[in-house]
């Protein structure tokens, strides 16, 4: 994954004609930490897990990004999606950098009691890197509001009540309505955007989507509500698919109580891998990294695909989707309606003022379709794709920031 973000970095670094230094100084993270979390279980048997948290890039605000619990996160995949998170940021233009980070263990096998002490160490190794004004977590893969609000409990003893030290807390600790659907919503409101270039509207388009937790959920909510047939769904336990367009509302219902999409009646059974080559305009990958790949990226269907989850289309399958004509909203766009609306809640939090769910709705959308329309001047400015728009127009707000908060006299082109 790392090497593929410096791919595209570069690519769009060279469109800009970006001086070699801050090259180097824009990819380069501002910090790296990795803490040992050693502790007695609810058993008494030793527990240890390793955390790390990269913070990549603070020129624009302060650092941003999710915390992950997973047995696959280490040094280099913080670090590559640190990365994101700076280009991301800086793209729909809140005031952040960007950060990611995490431990390397798989909650949904360990006691409650046991998660939330790790946690605790975990806040208790990191209290002096991270605040409202420093660097501000979010939820991620296997975190929730529950662990973002014992982050804002362990941090708020050394430093005093602090619910702006983390976003996606739960509403009822200072959290932000229309925070949960924030990225899914945003998924949507970019496919309206993106057809809306060719004079289309959702109404009885076709859309798969893989991926059925929290983002998948809710584009496909919002989507459907605006007439779109959802056609085929995929999660890690199998695949669902109906012409005419599943029933949404009933899938989530059947989903909330089994937890996987599998099994559902109303629907074909498919395997989870085709829903990526299904009969669609609109292809939403929402799960995992790498799911487009060259081996299946000939066999992709849709002619819009909106990448909700991080780095779900390799660099070679990117080329050949692109030589297809294939329009590519990346994810540096496409989902960051989830940290759009995680600053709606920081600003809340530091103004101690709430907002109501229907400023938050428009307040996303308007930033969202702001973000597309300029990511296509961008791409129709230096004829590209909007991948290269995307992390050019990043790169750009970044690099500007850096050249001008270090006072480098010489000037550079940005």
């Amino acid at each position: 994954m790392l090497e593929a973000s410096h791919r595209y970095f570069h690519r769009a670094a060279d469109l800009l004609d970006l001086d070699p230094q801050l090259r180097l100084i824009l990819l380069t993270p501002n910090r790296v930490m990795k803490v040992e979390l050693a502790f007695e279980g609810a058993d008494g048997k030793i527990i240890r897990h390793t955390g790390f948290r990269v913070q990549h890039n603070n020129r624009r605000g302060p650092y941003k990004g999710g915390l992950r619990f997973h047995p696959a996160m280490d040094e280099e995949h913080a670090t590559a999606l640190a990365n994101l998170m700076t280009w991301k940021t800086a793209v729909v233009g809140v005031p952040f950098g960007g950060a990611k980070g995490g431990i390397d263990c798989d909650p949904k096998t360990m006691d409650p009691i046991d998660v939330n002490t790790m946690t605790r160490l975990f806040v208790g190794q990191l209290k002096e890197v991270i605040g409202p004004m420093i660097d501000v977590p979010a939820p991620d893969m296997n975190t929730d509001g529950s662990v973002m609000a014992w982050i804002m409990d362990e941090y708020s003893k050394y430093h005093g009540f602090s619910p702006a030290v983390v976003t996606g807390k739960p509403l009822h600790l200072f959290g932000s309505e229309g925070r949960e659907e924030a990225t899914g919503r945003g998924v949507a409101h970019l496919v309206v955007a993106a057809l809306a270039e060719d004079g289309r509207k959702p109404d009885g388009i076709k859309v798969a989507i893989q991926g059925f937790g929290n983002v998948g959920t809710f584009a496909a909510l919002t989507l459907s509500a605006l007439g779109a047939k959802i056609v085929a769904v995929g999660d890690y336990f199998g695949g669902v698919a109906r012409p005419d367009g599943l029933d949404v509302a009933a899938l989530v219902e059947w989903t909330r109580e089994h937890r996987t999409v599998k099994g559902f009646a109303e629907a074909e059974e498919i395997e989870p891998s085709a829903v990526l080559t299904a009969d669609c305009d609109v292809l939403i990958p929402a799960a995992i990294e790498d799911v487009l790949t060259e081996e299946n990226a000939a066999e992709v269907r849709a002619t819009l695909i909106v990448e909700a989850a991080n780095a779900p289309t390799t660099p070679e399958a990117d080329e050949i989707l692109l030589k297809r004509g294939v329009k590519i909203i990346p994810d540096i766009l496409a989902n960051a309606g989830g940290v759009t609306v995680s600053y709606f809640e920081w600003a809340q939090n530091i103004q101690q003022y709430r907002w109501d769910l229907e400023r938050v709705r428009l307040e996303l959308e308007k930033t969202m379709h702001r973000a597309y329309a300029e990511v296509r001047a961008m791409a129709r400015q230096h004829r590209t794709d909007m991948r290269t728009a995307a992390f050019a127009l990043g790169i750009q707000r970044v690099g500007r920031a850096a050249v001008s908060r270090a006072q480098i006299r010489r000037a550079i082109a940005l």
